[in-house]
């Protein structure tokens, strides 16, 4: 089976090398020539466990190749981004529509194509499926066409793919059927199969549920603030409860799913998904109250102008992957008022040392909760930070660890 996906990035790599691992001719696609170039020459271009053996070996037997246009092959499998409209906060689809019209002169009837971009509901059906109808194909008999999103957690990517569930959701039965064989190429997981517009809306609630239960943490974290009440403590004792589960509260929340396909859903339903936008609006206002917080806390120390130690710019620890990172609000928020130094051992472009991030900072602010991170050299901060002061909105010290001289706010012990 010749495989061509379009989009070689986050999704689109892993997918390209499992098929290409299980003896299928792959080819990826992407505009972006570095990419191809890097992807061809075995430069991975994501941080992702294993995926770097896997695609040297596919390369050494000719199972994948990387270009910038797509090639004839028996399945078309799209997984390029997907943003929102800021405005009107739907779903952006022309980056979908452009990879779908790319393959539009290559196909042939019997193909199959997989959209595996996370869309609005009824996307398939409304935007997509005409594009193929308009040239003559009729879907379902001539050309098999199915929305197959990705659920999967970056840093554990093809261990998902391969053992998640997958959900097939296609136009007609037998578009479903076609896929779900796809798939069956390597998926050991249970396959779901369904209707595009179900399989839809249940990727976009999925990480709309995850959106909905952080904000409620979130918010707990203001109202401790308000009340002088540790919340940190507060979610410890309340998830001893066999019924409660209060997540992490956060800087804010970012990837390219939970901080985006919730505008999904609410900009079709706009007076019916109200709860699902004031979970927006609170994740989204966390940035703020993370740079509110820092003025607070260095209020008290008077210099011309404070140095600030910014640790992680990725959204998820132990990962390259800074789509939508709530870190990058926060340093615009803060670089106004204060000299900033930055730090992440996973951003390439970050080229501070740990020493150097440090070096007569003020304040250590950690964004990402890197494992890096959770066991911080407690002397070399004391001997070269200019206030020894750590920020932890991750909550991943442990104050029974840091030394005396050092002083630690987290969400639960915030300045008034």
């Amino acid at each position: 089976m010749k495989i061509c996906v379009i989009g070689q990035g986050y999704i689109g790599i892993p997918t390209a090398v499992l098929f290409a691992k299980n003896n299928c001719q792959v080819i990826g696609v992407d505009i972006n020539e570095t990419i191809v170039s890097n992807l061809n020459k075995g430069n991975i271009t994501i941080e992702e466990p294993k995926i770097k053996e896997i695609l040297k070996t596919c390369l050494e037997n000719g199972t994948y190749m990387v270009k910038t246009h797509p090639e004839e092959s028996n399945v078309y499998i799209i997984t390029v981004p997907t943003p929102f409209k800021e405005n009107s906060f739907e779903c952006d689809l022309k980056h979908v529509i452009s990879a779908c019209e790319s393959i539009i002169p290559y196909i042939k009837k019997e193909d199959i194509i997989i959209i595996e971009s996370t869309i609005a509901p009824l996307s398939t059906e409304t935007v997509i499926k005409p594009l193929f109808e308009k040239e003559g194909y009729v879907i379902g008999e001539d050309l098999y066409l199915a929305h197959c999103p990705e659920r999967v957690l970056p840093g554990n990517i093809l261990e998902e793919l391969v053992h998640n569930s997958r959900i097939i959701g296609g136009i007609t039965p037998q578009c479903t059927r076609k896929a779900t064989e796809v798939y069956k190429i390597f998926v050991e997981g249970e396959i779901i199969e369904t209707e595009a517009k179900i399989a839809e809306l249940s990727k976009c609630m999925e990480n709309t549920y995850r959106d909905v239960n952080i904000a409620l943490a979130n918010e707990l974290v203001k109202i401790g603030a308000k009340l002088d009440i540790n919340v940190l403590e507060v979610i410890e004792i309340a998830n001893k409860h066999p019924r409660v589960n209060i997540l992490s509260p956060g800087p804010g929340v970012g990837g390219h799913c939970i901080a985006i396909d919730p505008y999904f859903v609410y900009s079709l339903a706009q007076e019916e998904a109200k709860i699902i936008k004031m979970a927006r609006d609170t994740n989204k206002s966390m940035p703020d109250f993370v740079v509110k917080n820092v003025k607070n806390i260095l209020n008290d120390y008077k210099e011309n102008k404070h140095i600030i130690s910014i640790f992680g710019l990725a959204y998820k620890g132990n990962s390259d992957d800074d789509r939508e990172s709530p870190s990058y609000d926060i340093i615009r928020g803060l670089e106004k008022d204060f000299d900033l130094k930055i730090y992440d051992p996973h951003i390439k472009f970050t080229n501070l040392s740990f020493e150097e991030a440090i070096q007569d900072s003020s304040l250590l602010l950690i964004l990402t909760n890197h494992d890096e991170f959770k066991e911080l050299d407690f002397n070399k901060l004391k001997e070269n930070m200019k206030q020894p002061i750590i920020f932890d909105t991750k909550n991943i010290i442990d104050k029974n660890d840091i030394l005396e001289e050092i002083t630690l706010f987290n969400f639960g012990n915030l300045p008034k």
